[in-house]
C-alpha cells in the first residue's frame, strides 16, 4: 500500500514514515502545502495522512481542491485543531477520519488500515483476477490457465497497478510515480522497459486480457471480449 504523509513538523515527518514503512508501506513524504496537493492529484495512493496547519496551502484547501478533482483518496487529517467545529469544517471537505495530536502510533496504524480496507482500489488476500490472468502479490507469481510466471518485485507492483485499474488509461508519469516514487533515481523509460518485461514473461492474450499502448499517453489494460 502506499501513502503520501503530509506533515511540516520534521521530526515528526521522519518519526511517522519510518513506523508506516516498518510495517511495509511505501511512503512519500512533504511538508509543503502545494508539492502536497501536486502529489495527491496523482491519484497513486491509497491512504493520504494530512496535516491541516501547512505552509503555502492549508489543508483543508488541499483536501477541497483533490475531491473537485475527482481524486476519492482515503484521507486522515493529522491535526492539533481538536475544536469541534475544526473537526466539522475537516470532515465537510471531504476527509474520511480525523486524528488529533498528540496520538498514539498503533491507533494511527490501525486507522490507517481501516482506510486502507476501504480504498476502492484495495482488494483482500494480495490476489487479483482479472479474466483468466492471475496475480499472487505476496509471492511476486503470476498464473494464467495453469502456467506460474515468477516476477520481480517491481513487476509485480506494476502488473498489480494495472489490474487495479483494469480498463483505465494510465499515463506514463503516474505509473511512474506509483512504481517508483518520486525520489527514486531512475528515468521514466523505466516504464517501457518494464511493460517490455511483462509482455515477454505473460502471454496476455491467452489470458483474455490485452496491455495496450496508448500512443502519447501510456498504458491500458483491460479484459478482452469475445464475441464469438
Amino acid at each position: 500500500m502506499k501513502i503520501l504523509l503530509v506533515e511540516d513538523e520534521l521530526r515528526l515527518a521522519e518519526a511517522l514514515t519510518q513506523i508506516l514503512q516498518k510495517q511495509g508501506y511505501q511512503v512519500d513524504m512533504t511538508g509543503d502545502g502545494v508539492e502536497a496537493q501536486d502529489y495527491a492529484e496523482t491519484g497513486v495512493y491509497d491512504v493520504i495522512i494530512l496535516d491541516r496547519m501547512l505552509p503555502h496551502k492549508e489543508g483543508v484547501e488541499i483536501l477541497k481542491h483533490i475531491r473537485k478533482n475527482g481524486i476519492m483518496t482515503p484521507v486522515i487529517f493529522l491535526t492539533a485543531k481538536d475544536a469541534l467545529p475544526d473537526r466539522i469544517e475537516g470532515l465537510d471537505a471531504g476527509a474520511d477520519d480525523y486524528l488529533v495530536k498528540p496520538f498514539s502510533k498503533d491507533e494511527l496504524l490501525a486507522r490507517v488500515r481501516a482506510l486502507g480496507r476501504r480504498s476502492v482500489n484495495m482488494l483482500p488476500k494480495d490476489r487479483i483476477l482479472v479474466a483468466s490472468l492471475e496475480l499472487d502479490i505476496k509471492n511476486c507469481e503470476a498464473s494464467c490457465l495453469g502456467t506460474k510466471i515468477k516476477l520481480t518485485a517491481t513487476e509485480t507492483q506494476l502488473l498489480e497497478f494495472f489490474m487495479r485499474n483494469k480498463g483505465f488509461v494510465l499515463g506514463k508519469e503516474q505509473i511512474f510515480d506509483r512504481v517508483w516514487g518520486f525520489e527514486k533515481e531512475v528515468e521514466i523509460a523505466c516504464v517501457e522497459l518494464y511493460v517490455f518485461y511483462l509482455r515477454k514473461k505473460i502471454d496476455f492474450s491467452s489470458c483474455g486480457v490485452s496491455l495496450d499502448t496508448i500512443r502519447g499517453v501510456g498504458y491500458c489494460l483491460k479484459e478482452v471480449i469475445n464475441d464469438t
